[in-house]
């Protein structure tokens, strides 16, 4: 073995180490970014279990079961949300889209469609919920109104990548089928 092979050995264990390192990192960021969706979701659990809770505590209770694609129970936590005195005002845009979220989760398209609705009433530049009402309007075979709703999230958010994509294939489709 001579100094240029000991020196590529070098190069390959230094690679090797890199990529194992950088693997590390992943898995471990990983491993506490779910340590910290846990811990929250035990938290807010035995809390809204035991007592009342504000809005933004159910928000987030209910996003974490949709992250967690627990479709049933984000909805019961949504339901209890829009249940609170102080229901109808517009940061409860969120918790309609996330309500929405988890009815098209489970393929109940004509509720989703109601709390999006809903969402971009009391938000009426609620793009991201206007994105999720053109996509259920698609689910349902509804191609007009769903290139309708994108073409408005386009008006207001013209960089906007999802509309932009969803609304040139719609078109495209309308166009074939013309």
């Amino acid at each position: 073995m001579d100094f240029s092979d000991n020196n590529l050995l070098i190069i390959y264990l230094a690679a090797f180490l890199s990529i194992l390192s950088v693997a590390a990192f992943f898995v471990l960021r990983q491993i506490l970014k779910t340590r910290k969706i846990e811990s929250t979701l035990t938290r807010l659990e035995k809390k809204l279990k035991n007592e009342r809770g504000t809005i933004p505590e159910y928000y987030e209770l209910g996003s974490i079961y949709l992250e967690k694609r627990m479709f049933a129970q984000a909805l019961i936590v949504f339901k209890k949300a829009i249940k609170l005195e102080d229901a109808n005002v517009p940061e409860m845009a969120p918790v309609y889209n996330a309500l929405g979220y988890a009815y098209f989760g489970q393929e109940q398209y004509d509720l989703a469609i109601r709390n999006y609705k809903e969402a971009i009433k009391l938000e009426p530049e609620y793009v991201m919920a206007m994105n999720n009402l053109g996509h259920a309007y698609e689910q349902k075979k509804l191609t007009s109104q769903a290139l309708d709703v994108y073409e408005q999230a386009l008006k207001l958010e013209p960089k906007n990548e999802t509309a932009k994509y969803r609304s040139e294939s719609l078109r495209r489709r309308l166009v074939t089928s013309n």
